[in-house]
């Protein structure tokens, strides 16, 4: 209902016509000047209509519709308290796309709206396996491997989905979505974080510096890279609503002495972008580059890393799959471990993608491994897997039963290394079975 930059007098006309639309057939009313008028011409139509109809007042993009001086949420919160709220026919529903604003002024809100909100429907992002029909559903049939691939830099957004067409595999889209001259996703980005925040360039800021680190940064650390950024209310409520908005999650890391909130980033197109449109995009919005870049970087040493920091983001979005597969029980609770080895000491540090702790005297270790064929378990490799687990057991000085799985993205190439090291594995198809 709301338009963006439009003026009060174009917002409440809007607002009228579809008063009219809905309680009068389509009759054109004459516009007030306010919306004090405005909200006491929806009481009235509310008040005459059919005694025995359910009324749903839903006002779409309703930040947009709160200009300067337009004091909507004054009268918003008058009309909503003295005549609505007592109407059990009545239900509101406020959503928008300012996360910001809808988080500080509705949810927040300090005023008469104080308490007032009865349910906060949060909208998810697709998992692998509502993103595989959605995509059936569009007549598009692609194996488990190229959705991965898909997700990989869209996440599970249907925004993004709805821009995949029939016959490509997903190294062809991502070229053409994200690597040509003004391309879909070339602006996505900006257009995203400024439709979704006031002031939008602090947020960009805080999520970039993020997902600058892979397994999540502390919050002291965070405001302390970022000076022009204080801790307090407005810090704290920028991650906040960067939280809501699910680009990024708060984590305590488990079996650590260390105290205090640490952050890292959820979502897959966020990290996509950082790492491959940002440092070019001044070019593409300027000029062509030659087609097969895409194929080009997925050569490099970059796209490897980044391939696994994205599928292990896709991980972190799929706990219960993983549980699922493992068997393991609900109150099994999933956490991330880090050890950092500090100056002159012969320790040397580890770092736990994913672990479960257990109810049942046992501690599950998952590594997360992302390759384009399947994973073999050499020598070195097993190594270093014996290595983190003598870390995290000494360290973390737990006396309950270790057993080590691996998730892989294309499966495990049986090594006598792996038959004698791993107590399970997660497959790319248990990741896209349904929750339960």
């Amino acid at each position: 209902m709301g338009s963006k930059d439009a003026p009060l007098s174009e917002q409440i006309a809007n607002f009228i016509e579809q008063i009219g639309i809905t309680f009068y057939q389509g009759a054109i009313l004459k516009h007030p000047t306010s919306w004090r008028e405005a909200f006491r011409l929806l009481t009235e139509a509310v008040k005459n209509s059919p005694k025995n109809k359910k009324i749903v007042l839903f006002m779409d993009e309703f930040p947009w519709m709160a200009t300067k001086n337009s004091r909507l949420l004054q009268n918003l919160d008058y009309y909503w308290n003295q005549y609505w709220s007592t109407n059990d026919r009545i239900k509101l529903i406020i959503c928008g796309s300012s996360a910001s604003w809808i988080i500080n002024k509705i949810i927040h809100n300090k005023g008469g709206l104080y308490n007032r909100v009865t349910k906060l429907i949060h909208l998810a992002p697709l998992s692998l396996y509502e993103a595989k029909r959605y995509l059936i559903s569009r007549k598009i049939s692609l194996n488990n491997r190229q959705i991965l691939k898909i997700y990989m830099f869209t996440g599970g957004i249907p925004y993004y989905l709805n821009a995949i067409e029939k016959g490509y595999t997903a190294n062809q889209l991502i070229e053409q979505l994200a690597f040509r001259k003004k391309s879909f996703l070339l602006k996505e980005f900006e257009t995203l974080f400024s439709s979704l925040f006031e002031n939008h360039e602090p947020y960009i800021d805080i999520v970039k510096k993020i997902s600058s680190h892979r397994y999540g940064i502390g919050q002291e650390e965070l405001f302390h890279a970022l000076p022009n950024i204080t801790k307090g209310k407005g810090g704290l409520n920028r991650l906040r609503a960067l939280e809501q908005t699910g680009f990024i999650q708060n984590f305590k890391p488990g079996f650590t002495l260390k105290k205090g909130i640490y952050y890292r980033v959820i979502d897959e197109f966020t990290i996509f972008y950082f790492k491959w449109i940002e440092p070019i995009r001044q070019t593409l919005l300027e000029q062509e580059i030659r087609k097969g870049y895409w194929e080009k970087m997925m050569q490099s040493a970059s796209w490897y890393s980044w391939s696994g920091y994205a599928f292990e983001s896709i991980c972190y979005r799929h706990i219960n799959q993983i549980s699922i597969a493992l068997g393991l029980s609900p109150t099994a609770i999933p956490n991330v471990w880090k050890s950092i080895s500090k100056k002159g000491q012969k320790e040397q540090g580890a770092q736990i993608d994913l672990f479960f702790d257990r109810d049942d005297d046992a501690i599950t270790i998952c590594e997360i491994k992302y390759t384009d064929d399947p994973f073999g378990i050499d020598k070195a490799y097993a190594q270093k897997l014996k290595q983190k687990i003598d870390v995290f057991k000494r360290t973390t000085k737990t006396p309950k039963q270790i057993f080590l799985v691996m998730i892989s993205a294309n499966g495990i190439r049986e090594t006598m290394y792996s038959e004698e090291m791993l107590d399970g594995e997660v497959t790319l198809d248990d990741l896209f079975k349904a929750d339960e």
